[in-house]
């Protein structure tokens, strides 16, 4: 099994788990909203939050096996900036379920991530919504905290800011990561597939990094719905993931 076909049995497990916490929520009603018919949820729930991002870290990893195929490095390198936020929303939420831990930043993120784009009754351009974000220091402090597991809470919490800093350069077309585009002698800008870049293995390796996570974000999430058994299939599977890739020591301890 290569690498791509390892990633692929991933989505699939985690597209069984997807379906499995869609039958605990039920299906969302059709309702009508700002002149035209949208899916909703009736209750806004944590458990709902959790749900919808889960979705998306499964398009977005859907995207990087694409974007990378494709040589679309920059494009890959922004979907993995949307993965790392992802994931950490994901822990953020999830944490404060398993550890009983809910604060009144879970219940502005929750308020925030409702919040419709228009107000009803009004026109885009009429409508006022502004949506407050939590900042994300405050949601790596949360997730990083100490919990007796004996690891040093700034440490994370830098690391996350670190990887965020980078890969925001590829979101908002920083120089010294458009740069990156050039290659050869006479350098030259690559508009297309890259597959001749001298970075393409940095990228096609750093994909087992947001594959591997994508599947510990889904593990939280079986075990914030109380899903115990859908968990512990989750988990093995995470392991079983880490050993076929050669990176067993990747493999963490269940929360």
């Amino acid at each position: 099994m290569n690498m791509i076909q390892l990633y692929q049995e991933a989505i699939n497990k985690m597209v069984v788990a997807f379906n499995e916490m869609a039958s605990q929520l039920g299906v969302p009603k059709r309702v009508f909203i700002n002149g035209g018919y949208a899916y909703r949820y009736e209750k806004k729930t944590i458990y709902v939050a959790i749900f919808l991002k889960l979705a998306r870290v499964v398009t977005g990893l859907q995207a990087i096996i694409q974007l990378n195929s494709a040589g679309l490095l920059q494009e890959q390198a922004v979907i993995h900036r949307v993965a790392d936020e992802l994931t950490e929303d994901i822990t953020f939420l999830t944490f404060s379920v398993i550890f009983a831990d809910a604060t009144e930043l879970h219940n502005k993120y929750l308020e925030a991530f409702f919040e419709e784009e228009i107000e009803g009754g009004k026109s885009a351009i009429e409508s006022a919504q502004k949506r407050p974000m939590v900042p994300r220091k405050k949601i790596r402090s949360y997730i990083n905290k100490d919990r007796g597991a004996g690891e040093d809470p700034g440490r994370g919490a830098e690391i996350s800011r670190t990887l965020s800093k980078t890969y925001s350069g590829y979101v908002h077309a920083a120089a010294p990561q458009i740069m990156e585009l050039f290659s050869g002698d006479p350098p030259i800008v690559c508009l297309g597939a890259a597959h001749g870049s001298p970075l393409y293995q940095d990228h096609v390796d750093d994909m087992f990094n947001y594959f591997y996570r994508g599947l510990i974000a889904f593990s939280y999430g079986a075990k914030s719905f109380g899903n115990e058994g859908l968990f512990t299939f989750l988990f093995e599977y995470t392991k079983e993931f880490a050993t076929k890739s050669g990176r067993a020591e990747y493999l963490v301890q269940k929360p």
